[in-house]
């Protein structure tokens, strides 16, 4: 009997050594159907990632085409998300295939955002493209002051000596000189939003033209508009003078995109003539007076 035992556990030893040295150096059935499907899901992710980088390049010809061409025939800037979502990763054990399936995630992650950001943006192509006439009206793009009553631009715009600090500062627009009452014109269609003193600028007036734009006419010795007035192009806001921290008398003329000082000089109508701004302004005072008109017979 013992000896039978014995002869049973040697021919199990002898069989579990034949097949663990098999499984080592061969593999199994089921080791080759894993092998393979493993190949497969590997194979898999490589084309997915292929995929991704196509993908990538076709978002991209989109993004320069949406930058170049849509952003600047509106003469807007393309939007910046200040803060983009964080890529996460849930804590997943993939083995020796931890790389591959964490590169891939990181792809698809940077993909998605790209698409959101690109379909924000077309978004709001999308506004401007249906408010173009509003947009063409509101947009600052004439001069602030008929160019026949300049005596001269005595600050420009950028880095300057300020004429009464007496040290370099940056200037976020742009100077003219004249007499003092010179009327000072709205440059867009727009909204009062101060018609008041401003650290420096004396009496100012701020106007929200929308599509992210504001214009700022400061130094003014009279202001003609109020908070929320509704403003025309070419509509007279006050007039020149030497208010606040001012050297002399002397329109001071900002133009502001999405909350940044931009050169005006970029917004002027170069080539217009005198004759053709004051046509501006005759049209101008002709809306005014329509919607003064209106509002008396509506108190009626």
């Amino acid at each position: 009997m013992y000896r039978y035992v014995r002869r049973v556990l040697i021919i199990l030893i002898a069989a579990l050594l034949a097949n663990f040295a098999f499984s080592y150096f061969f593999y199994t059935p089921k080791m080759w159907r894993l092998r393979e499907n493993a190949v497969g899901t590997i194979a898999e992710y490589e084309l997915l990632q292929r995929k991704i980088a196509l993908a990538n390049e076709e978002l991209e010809v989109i993004r320069n085409r949406e930058h170049n061409v849509y952003r600047s025939i509106f003469s807007q800037d393309t939007i910046v998300f200040t803060n983009p979502p964080q890529y996460f990763s849930e804590v997943v054990n993939y083995g020796r295939y931890n790389s591959l399936v964490e590169t891939t995630e990181r792809m698809l992650f940077d993909l998605r955002r790209k698409i959101y950001e690109l379909s924000v943006s077309l978004d709001d192509i999308e506004v401007l493209a249906s408010n173009k006439d509003v947009m063409a009206e509101r947009v600052p793009a004439i001069w602030p002051i008929d160019r026949s009553l300049i005596r001269g631009h005595i600050g420009a715009f950028g880095s300057r000596m300020h004429p009464t600090l007496k040290r370099i500062q940056n200037h976020d627009g742009v100077d003219f000189a004249g007499p003092i009452g010179t009327p000072i014109v709205a440059t867009g269609n727009g909204v009062v939003i101060s018609d008041g003193r401003g650290t420096g600028y004396g009496n100012q007036v701020l106007i929200d033209h929308g599509f992210g734009y504001r214009t700022r006419y400061a130094h003014l010795s009279k202001i003609d508009v109020a908070i929320g007035q509704e403003v025309k192009r070419g509509q007279k806001i006050g007039e020149l003078g030497n208010t606040g921290r001012s050297s002399g008398p002397h329109l001071h003329y900002e133009v502001i995109h999405r909350g940044k000082p931009v050169n005006p000089i970029s917004y002027f109508s170069r080539d217009m003539s005198s004759d053709e701004f004051q046509e501006i302004l005759a049209n101008a005072r002709e809306i005014t007076y329509e919607s003064e008109d209106i509002s008396a017979l509506n108190n009626q």
